[in-house]
């Protein structure tokens, strides 16, 4: 039975090889030999390629799902010539933040490809900081979901409200951590493998070297030249960043820093041979891997790490509530820089005015803010109150934009105001008043003491590593982050309680 089950399974992936070759364009095609000889070469010679194990880190994008379907076509193709092939494990970057549409692409393209039931072939995701095996239909953890939900908060309120804030380079400090995990995963890797392009490596690397420099993380081994360094640094700075995001004093281990020196971990990269620049949208590959396009991340190439219907819903959100004027116009700044955004990256001119074409009506309008606010209630728990809450930021400098946000949004709860104070004080105070408190903010009572403490972060600590992270976007480009302005707002400010 083993044999003829065997034999059954060689069939199958002759099979997915052949409607594999047939997907890929002409220039996909040429450079395969070129990527199966890379990889031969990387693992020491085609006698041991056999076993040799890569990890390749899936963030949901287009890209992602195009290098990976090369990868495969390279370990069908060694293995039909030879007597074993290279193994892959593919890490999964997961978060609540991620749209239903993305996960299915990445569901259907390992579907296409035949990897669940492939031994040679390992999918991982990460939750609640444990590594589990890749399920599409597992839903995030409770408290993966409040982890997530806690830190997009915090984030916002600790950065004075700016309606970009929470989705920016942090999410490159979660990869890290997946990746991390995933290369000491039942008995290591290889190699890492990467397609990112060359102006976005570089990025990425010029990001983290100043980043690990300004924490004192660097590696005695440069992170360019070894992948374990790379992500325990990063993955260091993140247990950094969470310390800063919580208020919690920084423990004296500096992690990555010591004389030990492991064996270097190669990166392997592929995307000169994977992405054919002549079709960046091939949709005959697309089809074949059952990729739609995904309209929550038209200004976004990282599916995994930011959500742009979300950046848009709160940028409407910010010009309604603290910009006084309206929705519309806090959408509309935000749909001009996803114009810009989406023209660096080449995006078809068809493709771009029917994506921004479907913000442009009234009803259209209301219909993605509706998608939106649904959006952000299922993935984080969070309503349409909790996040203008967000962006006033009222907690922090002692309460400062308390009375502000109470005359604002909340006028029946200005009788309440002294009590507030008290409870944020850690005093008595009436257990309804402490509840909205809670409910309003999305946050328990301890984080908002914890807040009511805290100066915003850009005011008090310009060039600590929240600052940092708030001026990058997904991308790690940097953003132009403008201070609210709060001159509109005549209210006085409130006494000291």
């Amino acid at each position: 039975m083993s044999s003829i089950h065997d034999q059954a399974m060689q069939y199958i992936y002759q099979q997915v090889l052949a409607r594999l070759l047939e997907h890929l364009s002409q220039a996909q095609r040429a450079s395969l030999q070129l990527l199966i000889q890379r990889l031969i070469v990387a693992a020491g010679g085609a006698e041991r390629i056999n076993g040799f194990r890569l990890m390749f880190a899936h963030d949901g994008s287009q890209n992602a799902s195009h290098a990976l379907a090369c990868l495969r076509a390279a370990q069908l193709s060694i293995a039909a010539r030879s007597p074993g092939t290279f193994e892959l494990r593919i890490a999964v970057v997961r978060q609540a933040g991620m749209s239903a549409t993305a996960l299915n692409n990445i569901e259907q393209g390992f579907s296409a490809l035949f990897l669940h039931d492939d031994p040679r072939v390992e999918l991982l995701m990460l939750d609640d900081q444990q590594l589990l095996p890749f399920d599409r239909r597992q839903a995030i953890s409770q408290s993966q979901q409040l982890a997530e939900r806690h830190e997009l908060l915090l984030f916002g309120h600790l950065l004075a409200g700016g309606p970009r804030v929470g989705f920016g380079s942090h999410g490159t400090l979660r990869l890290a951590e997946l990746c991390r995990q995933a290369i000491g995963w039942r008995g290591g890797v290889d190699a890492i493998i990467t397609a990112q392009p060359l102006p976005e490596r570089r990025r990425l690397l010029a990001w983290s070297r100043r980043a690990l420099r300004e924490e004192d993380l660097l590696c005695i081994r440069p992170i360019h030249s070894c992948a374990t360094s790379l992500c325990e640094g990063m993955s260091e700075l993140r247990q950094r960043y969470l310390q800063q995001l919580y208020g919690q004093a920084r423990p004296m281990a500096t992690g990555p820093n010591g004389d030990y020196c492991a064996p270097a971990m190669r990166f392997i990269i592929i995307d000169d041979l994977v992405h054919d620049p002549d079709l960046p949208y091939d949709e005959r590959l697309n089809r074949f891997l059952g990729c739609r396009f995904d309209e929550q991340y038209f200004a976004c190439a990282q599916a995994g790490t930011a959500n742009p219907l979300l950046l848009a819903h709160l940028s409407g959100l910010h010009g309604q509530f603290i910009e006084d004027s309206d929705y519309r116009e806090g959408v509309d700044a935000y749909l001009r820089q996803a114009r810009q955004r989406m023209q660096r990256k080449g995006l078809p001119r068809t493709l771009q005015v029917r994506l921004l074409g479907r913000w442009q009506h009234a009803e259209q309008l209301q219909q993605r803010r509706s998608q939106a606010s649904d959006f952000a209630l299922q993935a984080y728990g969070l309503s349409e109150a909790q996040l203008v809450c967000q962006l006033f930021a009222p907690f922090v400098s002692r309460g400062l934009r308390l009375e502000v946000f109470l005359r604002r949004c909340h006028p029946g709860m200005l009788v309440a105001l002294p009590y507030l104070h008290k409870a944020l004080q850690r005093l008595p105070a009436p257990e309804p008043v402490v509840q909205w408190m809670v409910d309003i903010s999305g946050l328990d009572l301890p984080l908002l003491q914890m807040l009511y403490l805290r100066e915003p972060e850009s005011w008090a600590r310009p060039r600590s590593l929240l600052a940092r992270i708030q001026g990058r976007g997904a991308d790690l480009r940097h953003l132009r982050v403008q201070p609210p302005s709060w001159a509109w707002l005549k209210a006085e400010q409130p006494g000291r309680y």
